[in-house]
């Protein structure tokens, strides 16, 4: 059971992963142009930072592994979207999208009655800011001119709870603004960053935590960050996982 926005139980196939990907792939800075039958199963872009889109050709697996069980061309995708990933030997040409791991890091949203719905799921940034004291709303503008300054390419989407920065092609960090200070959740794939606290041995074992409570504290948290952005591209690049449950490598 996973109980993830109407999805009560994990896919089981294919098209179960299809589904739950219809759901979120907005997540991920994409629209979907084609769904068919034939090979590859979709046809869409991806969002790539400075009013760029970049064309992604997806097939559909369960599991990763199928797409060589299923002797599909290499050539003919750039992306497996899957519910397990189980093929080591992937070409680092295909980029693989484990939504078991994926949908960790999204934030759920309860499904209600009709009658009851007040919104929807995007959420205006200065509205969430409000719940912020000046002291932290301040910190926050300079925080967030840096970030998306570490590269062109970076944006970010505000939640109901954080405001979530993307890679493009993944989130690599979150801010938590609160009464006093920020609270950040970076990606570190497991490796020391300073400045940067371990959140937990038993979860988010590849991923750390800051706290920013003057302006002081604005310049480690950059370096921090830019170490986190340089991570999880090379991360994506090479297919790791950077789920929030990911495991470290031993």
């Amino acid at each position: 059971m996973i109980n993830f926005r109407g999805f009560v139980y994990a896919p089981i196939n294919e098209q179960g992963v299809v589904f739950l990907f219809g759901k979120i792939a907005h997540e991920f800075g994409m629209y979907v142009e084609l769904i068919r039958t034939g090979y590859p199963d979709c046809i869409a872009k991806r969002f790539i930072g400075k009013d760029r889109w970049e064309d992604l050709r997806i097939e559909f697996e369960f599991r990763s592994s199928d797409f060589q069980r299923h002797k599909h061309d290499i050539n003919g995708a750039d992306m497996i979207v899957c519910w397990k990933h189980d093929w080591s030997e992937c070409p680092k040409s295909i980029e693989i999208l484990e939504l078991s791991e994926e949908i960790k890091n999204l934030e759920n949203i309860t499904i209600e009655a009709p009658d009851k719905i007040s919104r929807d799921s995007e959420y205006d940034m200065e509205d969430y800011l409000k719940r912020g004291s000046q002291e932290s709303v301040l910190l926050f503008r300079v925080l967030d001119k840096a970030i998306l300054k570490i590269d062109g390419d970076i944006y970010n989407k505000t939640h109901k709870y954080r405001i979530y920065y993307y890679s493009p092609k993944r989130v690599f960090a979150n801010v938590k603004v609160m009464k006093k200070g920020l609270n950040v959740l970076l990606f570190t794939n497991a490796k020391k960053i300073k400045g940067v606290e371990t959140i937990s041995k038993d979860y988010a074992q590849k991923w750390g935590r800051i706290y920013i409570n003057s302006k002081h504290d604005i310049r480690t948290a950059i370096r921090a960050l830019k170490k986190s952005h340089k991570l999880i591209t090379y991360c994506v690049e090479n297919n790791i996982p950077t789920g929030w449950y990911a495991e470290a490598d031993e």
